[in-house]
């Protein structure tokens, strides 16, 4: 294929996931008032327990809770984004949350909840070694705010061997 024809091809995908990410985030927001939709928590929940693995509790009431928690501090840490940022990834997680999106980006077939921990990550690794950067966004965001959330709660510092800061 030809450079050209690549990039031809390259604009007029990102044009159409544009517009289409714009018309379902329309439709079904990601985020209202800064808070994720049961869609886009189910979005999240799935990137955690793929991105998660190992970390979390391997007890599996314990493991809910702690994903749970989780969730509830990404939710506030997404409460804080400026509105520009917010509107973005509402979009984004509109369009994950719908099945082409999900399955044009993200390349997973199931949905997020049903998805298996293995096809999870094999989602994620296929989108951070796209050729597409826009895919490689995607999974870094997802990523980023999902080990930023988890690790930021004080209580899985031990779990790491991680003390927490020392008192000056």
């Amino acid at each position: 294929m030809q450079r050209r024809t690549l990039l031809k091809l390259s604009l007029g995908a990102a044009a159409l996931f544009a517009v289409a990410g714009g018309g379902v985030a329309l439709l079904r927001p990601g985020l209202v008032d800064g808070r994720m939709t049961p869609e886009a928590r189910a979005v999240f929940h799935a990137v955690a327990r793929a991105v998660l693995d190992g970390s979390l509790p391997a007890d599996p009431a314990v493991r809910r809770t702690a994903l749970n928690a989780h969730l509830g501090r990404l939710d506030d840490t997404l409460a804080g984004f400026a509105p520009a940022t917010c509107a973005e990834l509402s979009q984004l997680l509109a369009l994950l949350a719908s099945a082409p999106g999900r399955i044009a980006l993200a390349g997973l077939q199931p949905d997020w909840p049903e998805a298996s921990v293995l096809e999870l990550q094999q989602s994620l690794q296929a989108m951070r070694t796209s050729k597409l950067a826009m895919r490689q966004q995607v999974y870094h965001a997802l990523r980023d705010l999902t080990n930023a959330a988890y690790y930021a709660d004080p209580s899985v510092w031990p779990l790491m061997g991680y003390p927490g800061p020392r008192t000056v």
